[in-house]
């Protein structure tokens, strides 16, 4: 891809690319950066970083700078603020890699080290073992709705309560449905609380090879010490220590020692206890002992809602609304997917310069748009419109003509046309043998009266959300 920094002079779209987003972000985080490092600093090690290619699809923006020893400097030493700072500016924005221009000669390390600036008298070396919260993981971001209000609730009052009736609390869900932004939430409310406490965040399989390496090196009463004396332990990802029975073995005790002694203890798993295989029976029963809550898949109304408050944070960017109810509807495996997928059409949008319509969002989330497609066949939307009215799916097929059956399946015929591939001779057979004509006239007929009829209009929306969800 090419970098967006790059662009030659001479090229008549370059003021095109350079006014775009990226490049309005870069200027203001450079105006905070010389501002906040102070001039020396900001010009000789800042000033000549430039913006290189961005990948919509990770977020990664690459910085080049003119060495690979200034490179690895800035890495070193600005690296977390620069992502941190570009998180901020441009949510699109979720990595920063920062590399040396190819072609740039190997300065000379006597002139570089001279300008490098001595660290503050009063600078505070930051703990290697503490807990690197992602910033954008707080209980504000956070959206909550029917599928995740009882964990989201747990979690907050985890983290701010003077004393819990419940520990541990387990959080379980599928992949990309907010466990891992809870956990961040409460280890960041916790610590806003109570600066001084001790707060312990690893994922299990961290867990796991820290603990083997204690052991190879002599070292696990350190091991122990460190995450035993937690005023909180978070542990991400639990299934991972199934069959591991000296990893299960200390994880065990390090759980019965901090509930023990009041600390609290949070843990996540893609499952809930009784459905994690591998796992020894004394910790499974351990863990139901605090409070067990599940996220379950989002519905229609918190991805919509999930969706309008990430197009909050995208400046710039505007999305019909049309476009954003397209999207809830059709990406239904996760929210990390649908953010994903929303941050990929930001990008594009922004590095095109394309309006965002739904001919556009079909083009770029054409491979993702088809891996969520679900068949739906005629005779679910026949049964689901049988419900809804209340009457016997049976009359899907028949010959009467009565307005309480005549309209229902006119809308069953209508959502037939527009969710299934089937021809309108097809569908015209499925109920009862109907010439395809007729299915024409219901699909017209209910087009029209959408646009005057509200409570027609809610029903197919409704109707549209249950059979796509």
């Amino acid at each position: 891809m090419q970098g967006v920094g790059q662009v030659a002079s001479n090229d008549p779209g370059a003021a095109a690319i350079l006014d775009t987003p990226l490049s309005a972000a870069w200027e203001s985080i450079r105006t905070g950066l010389r501002r906040d490092c102070g001039a020396r600093t900001f010009d000789g090690w800042l000033k000549p970083a430039e913006l290189g290619a961005f990948d919509p699809d990770s977020g990664e923006l690459e910085l080049v700078m003119p060495s690979k020893f200034m490179a690895d400097w800035v890495r070193s030493h600005f690296g977390e603020r620069l992502i941190l700072a570009w998180r901020s500016a441009l949510p699109v924005v979720r990595d920063v890699r920062i590399t040396a221009a190819a072609d740039a000669p190997r300065p000379s390390p006597l002139l570089i080290l001279e300008e490098i600036p001595a660290a503050p008298a009063n600078a505070i070396e930051r703990d290697p073992n503490a807990p690197n919260f992602d910033p954008r993981y707080r209980f504000e971001t956070f959206v909550v709705g029917k599928a995740n209000e009882v964990a989201c609730t747990a979690a907050r009052t985890l983290a701010s309560a003077d004393t819990v009736s419940f520990n541990p609390l387990f959080i379980h869900g599928g992949t990309g449905r907010g466990k891992t932004h809870l956990l961040h939430a409460i280890g960041q409310d916790f610590l806003a609380r109570r600066p001084s406490a001790r707060v312990v965040s690893m994922s299990a399989e961290k867990f796991m090879v820290e603990f083997v390496r204690a052991l190879k090196e002599n070292d696990t009463i350190g091991f122990k010490s460190r995450l035993r004396s937690a005023d909180l332990l978070l542990i991400d990802d639990v299934q991972f220590i199934a069959g591991k029975d000296s990893t299960q073995e200390e994880f065990f005790h390090t759980m019965n020692e901090i509930i023990t002694a009041g600390r609290r203890l949070v843990i996540t798993s893609d499952r809930a206890p009784q459905d994690l295989d591998g796992i020894a029976p004394r910790i499974l029963s351990r863990l139901s002992w605090g409070l067990v809550a599940d996220i379950n898949p989002a519905d229609y109304e918190l991805r919509l809602n999930i969706l309008e408050a990430k197009l909050a944070g995208l400046p710039g960017i505007e999305m019909p609304k049309n476009v954003v109810e397209f999207l809830a509807r059709r990406l239904t495996n996760s929210i990390r997917e649908l953010e994903g997928a929303l941050n990929r059409i930001a990008a594009y949008a922004m590095m095109t310069g394309r309006a965002i319509d739904l001919a556009f969002v079909e083009e770029v989330l054409a491979n993702v748009l088809r891996a969520n497609q679900r068949r739906i066949s005629i005779d679910e939307i026949q049964t689901q419109v049988a419900e809804h009215y209340r009457i016997r799916k049976a009359e899907m097929t028949s010959a009467r003509r009565a307005r309480e059956v005549a309209r229902p399946r006119q809308v069953a015929m209508y959502l037939s046309k527009q969710l299934t591939p089937k021809s309108l001779p097809d569908i015209g057979r499925r109920f009862g043998g109907r010439d395809h004509t007729t299915v024409i006239h219901a699909v017209r007929q209910i087009e029209k009266l959408r646009a005057s009829d509200a409570e027609l209009d809610a029903d197919i929306r409704l109707l549209t959300r249950q059979l796509e969800g």
